[in-house]
C-alpha cells in the first residue's frame, strides 16, 4: 500500500511540475520578464496599465462604503502579524539547528511583487502588500510548522482534514505502529537533507 501512495504522490509532483511549465508560456504572453526581483512589463503594456490606473479621488468616491468601514479591522492585525513573524521566525532560528531542520527561506513565502502593476493605484498596491505579507507569512508559518510537524510526529490524522501541508500527504498512517521509532528517525534525518 505504501509503495502506491508513493507513485501517486510522485505522479501528482510529476503532473505539478508539467502544469507548472505549461503555464509559463501563458504567463510569457503578458509581456513581462522577471529581472532579479524586479518585474518589467514592455513598454506598450504598461502604458495600457497606467490608462486603467483608477484615481485615488476617483476611486475613493467609487469605493465600496463597507471596505472603508471595515479598514481599521482589517489593518488592525498588522501588530499581530509581525508579533507572530518575529515568533516564528525567532523559533526557526533558535530550534531548528539544534534539531538538525533546514531553515525555511522567508524570501520564497513573501514575496511582494504587485507594485510593480502600473493599474494600481497607490492605495490599492498597499491593500496588495498588506494581503501579500499575510498570506506570505501564513506559508512561511505553515511551512515551519510543516517541517516541526514532521520531526516530532508526522502522522496523519484519523479524520479526513482540509488544507494539509506539503509533507503531510507523506506522513505515516493514523495507527500503523510497526518500526515507529526508526521510520521517525528518518524523517528527522530527511529534514537536514532537503525534505
Amino acid at each position: 500500500m505504501t509503495e502506491r501512495i508513493n507513485q501517486i504522490l510522485a505522479q501528482m509532483a510529476a503532473l505539478e511540475a508539467e502544469l507548472s511549465e505549461a503555464v509559463h508560456p501563458q504567463e510569457s504572453r503578458m509581456f513581462f520578464q522577471i529581472n532579479g526581483k524586479r518585474v518589467e512589463f514592455e513598454r506598450a503594456v504598461r502604458d495600457a496599465h497606467r490608462q486603467l490606473k483608477t484615481g485615488f479621488f476617483r476611486w475613493l468616491v467609487a469605493y465600496r462604503p463597507q471596505n472603508l468601514i471595515t479598514g481599521p479591522l482589517i489593518y488592525g492585525m498588522a501588530l499581530p502579524l509581525l508579533m507572530l513573524d518575529l515568533c516564528v521566525s525567532v523559533y526557526q532560528w533558535a530550534c531548528f539547528p539544534i534539531y538538525g531542520i533546514r531553515k525555511v527561506k522567508r524570501s520564497d513565502y513573501l514575496v511582494f511583487d504587485r507594485r510593480h502593476l502600473a493599474y494600481l493605484n497607490f492605495i490599492e498596491k498597499f491593500h496588495c502588500t498588506y494581503c501579500e505579507y499575510g498570506n506570505g507569512l501564513m506559508a512561511y508559518m505553515s511551512e515551519i510548522l510543516a517541517r516541526t510537524e514532521q520531526y516530532f510526529c508526522p502522522i496523519k490524522h484519523a479524520h479526513k482534514i482540509l488544507g494539509t501541508h506539503s509533507h503531510y500527504q507523506g506522513s505515516l498512517a493514523y495507527g500503523d505502529a510497526a518500526d515507529y521509532e526508526a521510520r521517525l528517525e528518518a524523517f528527522r534525518v530527511a529534514l537536514g537533507k532537503g525534505g
